[in-house]
């Protein structure tokens, strides 16, 4: 049975690319998709006006969806509420900041928070993943069927791209991959660098992948404005990243992976 996965990110509406978001309503609308699966910054500053924008745009697009915040989610001006409520908005527009889960016919997928408000460092846009967030990932996993294919979504790679156009530097990624590595999942699905990618953990067997996918915003860096589609069917994983040509999406790059099989 073959699964189908849309994965966008980093949409950064007040930013977005208009024609580009646009045409990912009507691609993904008429993809016959499984999960629509939304890794993060789905606003630049955090406005409410913006995910306003966010929620309307999601709104429109049929299937089910998992979204997951990432750091632009945060508000950049309001400093109270960064500080002590930094995903309120997030959660009234579009739902629940720290964790969310999906259970599909033969696949399961958990997300995660790897955004933070605040942190004791400068660049506060870096990712954290705590322990006890990667454990109850991991253990979620055993609550459904064996055979499901296991994915985990979060905003921030878990470890860095060689070669990226910049970095993620998430406290505690390291320690998140080797335990999803562990768990067995398949794969890990981020954004944040504005860049598709895939590669392998150097845990485990090495196939659990990271998956990141590119921006559908103006804020380009060096890969055109795009998403992720991801197929799964027997023991092949294929990802294809579309990129906007300005007038419709074409394969960018695209990856044939091999999955676990036991």
């Amino acid at each position: 049975m073959a699964i189908r996965l849309a994965h966008l990110s980093d949409i950064h509406f007040g930013g977005e690319n208009v024609a580009a978001v646009a045409a990912t309503a009507d691609y993904v609308n008429s993809g016959e998709f499984d999960l629509i699966v939304v890794s993060g910054d789905l606003t630049r500053y955090g406005e409410p006006q913006e995910f306003e924008a966010a929620a309307a745009w999601l709104s429109t697009l049929k299937g089910p969806r998992l979204v997951t915040p990432g750091n632009h989610d945060a508000p950049y001006l309001a400093w109270s509420e960064r500080i002590f409520t930094p995903f309120r908005r997030f959660e009234a527009a579009i739902g629940p900041a720290a964790t969310q889960t999906h259970l599909g016919s033969g696949f399961a997928v958990r997300g995660l928070n790897t955004a933070r408000g605040v942190q004791p460092r400068i660049n506060w846009s870096k990712g954290q993943v705590a322990p006890a967030q990667a454990r109850a990932a991991a253990d979620w996993f055993e609550t459904a069927p064996h055979e499901c294919f296991r994915l985990v979504v979060c905003h921030h790679p878990l470890m860095e791209m060689i070669g990226g156009p910049m970095t993620a530097r998430v406290w505690g990624g390291q320690g998140a991959a080797r335990a999803f590595a562990e768990a067995k999942v398949d794969l890990v699905l981020s954004g944040h660098i504005h860049a598709p990618f895939t590669w392998p953990y150097p845990y485990g067997d090495g196939r659990t992948y990271a998956v990141g996918a590119g921006t559908l915003s103006v804020r380009e860096r060096g890969v055109p404005a795009g998403f992720n589609v991801v197929e799964i069917e027997g023991a092949a994983i294929r990802i294809a990243a579309l990129g906007w040509t300005g007038s419709h999406f074409e394969p960018y790059r695209t990856w044939s992976l091999d999955r676990r099989v036991s």
